[in-house]
């Protein structure tokens, strides 16, 4: 090969490369739904390796549906006679003889309920008048605030879950004869990520002191000091099981993650981004890679190389392995463990002779190439869990609750500041671990908002989210 020759080849490599990243960017923005990757679960389905809902689980979930129902305060619209009824056409009769109603249900949503409470607290005096007692004050969030708990936890709760700004919330209460600012619903939501702080650092504490820990980033838009212009801050989250913490930061450096975990040992599921090295070190954590990244890579250049498909039925022969572990209510069990070290070992051992055959034809730039040398980089890491049955395949879950990051991406734009930034980590944290454990996360916000105030740091893990039990009236 003559070196033009060799400068020719090397311009086509390229080309090739250029034309499979615009191929593939098309196809993301462009490309039908059926093209995107589907969840393991519906992937198993359309292979036939998981039937359709068993007739008992269908019955139960109908069953807790009506439980649902069932619990709804039930308020009584009587529907009166008509003044004039029609006579009977065989007696003459007036129908004047009461009957049982007819009863038929509608559930109604109603709208946002803003009362004012006006808190009267009762006095009274000895027969001379010296000696005078008064009701206890009612708690508040803070003192001298007008707006009660519930008002402080809904705003939260719909700026964090439903990525609502606050500008669109202050016009949803203007339409219900509520006028509040959005400037004052801003300083409510920040007021009430300082009052909440301390729960926020315990559970960065704890999330330290958790054997396994998943983590993922995204970015996120925040104001310039200028106020004219935007620039890219980032928001990671920590997740331990049903425990999420979020974290702010300007950058997206390793020193978050450092930060977090510091010198913690255990093991941390990420993908291959660098920034986690400093913590995943033989005398730190050991790291644990994402199956379903490499997955990914896989089905994103499946249309021009189908033997992809092979490798892609590997990996779902693995989360098949998961799907009867979450059915049979057995993860993490010793079975687990058994069924992943059996069947799961040998579907990656086959994947691994299929991934180091010779493939000539398949040029490292290219997206096949790419994802082969991808798994094959992060091997050790995406097989951790093979013997370690409290390590996730992947690391779906982190992704998962970063989607309402992106979200919120989407419908406020930016934070304001680094400070809103941090007061955001701070009630997503507590208001996700709250829905992950089950509760109401408005019901939750206003009680906690309450008892902040008198709880002594000796107790404050009886607040967190994982701990909380309501007070008891």
């Amino acid at each position: 090969m003559t070196p033009a020759d060799g400068h020719d080849c090397g311009w086509k490599e390229e080309a090739e490369k250029l034309k499979a990243e615009n191929a593939l960017l098309k196809k993301m923005l462009f490309g039908k739904k059926s093209e995107k990757l589907p969840r393991p679960v519906e992937a198993l389905k359309k292979r036939g390796d998981v039937g359709k809902i068993d007739p008992e689980e269908l019955r139960l979930k109908r069953a807790e549906k009506q439980e649902w129902k069932d619990g709804l305060p039930v308020e009584k619209v009587v529907h009166p006679l008509p003044a004039n009824p029609a006579t009977c056409e065989l007696c003459g009769g007036l129908p004047d003889h009461p009957m049982p109603p007819e009863i038929s249900s509608e559930y109604e949503k109603l709208q946002l309920k803003m009362i004012h409470l006006e808190h009267q607290r009762q006095k009274a005096s000895c027969k001379c008048g010296s000696h005078v007692i008064v009701a206890p004050a009612p708690l508040k969030v803070i003192e001298k605030t007008q707006y009660g708990p519930n008002l402080w936890a809904w705003i939260a709760v719909q700026h964090c879950l439903d990525s609502m700004p606050f500008y669109r919330m202050a016009k949803s209460l203007e339409r219900q004869g509520v006028p509040i600012s959005d400037s004052q619903l801003g300083a409510l939501f920040h007021r009430a990520a300082e009052l909440l702080k301390p729960l926020y650092e315990r559970m960065l504490v704890l999330i330290r002191e958790e054997a396994v820990v998943q983590a993922d980033e995204t970015k996120i838009k925040v104001q310039d000091r200028t106020q004219t212009k935007t620039r890219l801050a980032w928001m990671w989250v920590f997740l331990a099981q049903k425990v999420l913490v979020y974290v702010y930061s300007p950058s997206r450096s390793g020193q978050t993650p450092v930060k977090v975990l510091g010198a913690s040992q255990g093991t941390l599921v990420v993908d291959g981004y660098t920034g986690y090295n400093e913590v995943t070190t033989p005398d730190k954590r050991e790291r644990a890679g994402c199956l379903a990244h490499g997955r990914r890579k896989l089905f994103e250049c499946r249309e021009k190389t189908p033997e992809m498909q092979e490798a892609l039925d590997l990996i779902l022969d693995v989360y098949m392995v998961e799907h009867i572990a979450r059915e049979n209510d057995i993860a993490r069990s010793p079975t687990h463990r058994e069924l992943r070290q059996t069947f799961s070992a040998n579907a990656m051992v086959r994947l691994k002779v299929w991934l180091d055959k010779p493939r000539p034809h398949w040029l490292p730039g290219e997206p096949a190439g790419n994802a082969v040398s991808y798994i094959v980089k992060n091997w050790a890491a995406m097989t951790v869990f093979l013997e370690r049955v409290d390590v996730p395949v992947d690391n779906n879950a982190s992704e998962s609750a970063l989607r309402l990051i992106a979200k919120f991406r989407d419908s406020s734009l930016f934070v304001g500041n680094d400070e809103a930034g941090k007061n955001l980590a701070v009630l997503m944290t507590l208001v996700c671990t709250a829905v992950a454990h089950g509760l109401n996360p408005e019901t939750y916000l206003a009680d906690v908002l309450l008892r902040m105030q008198n709880t002594p740091m000796s107790r404050i893990d009886e607040l967190l989210p994982q701990n909380w039990q309501p007070a008891v009236a």
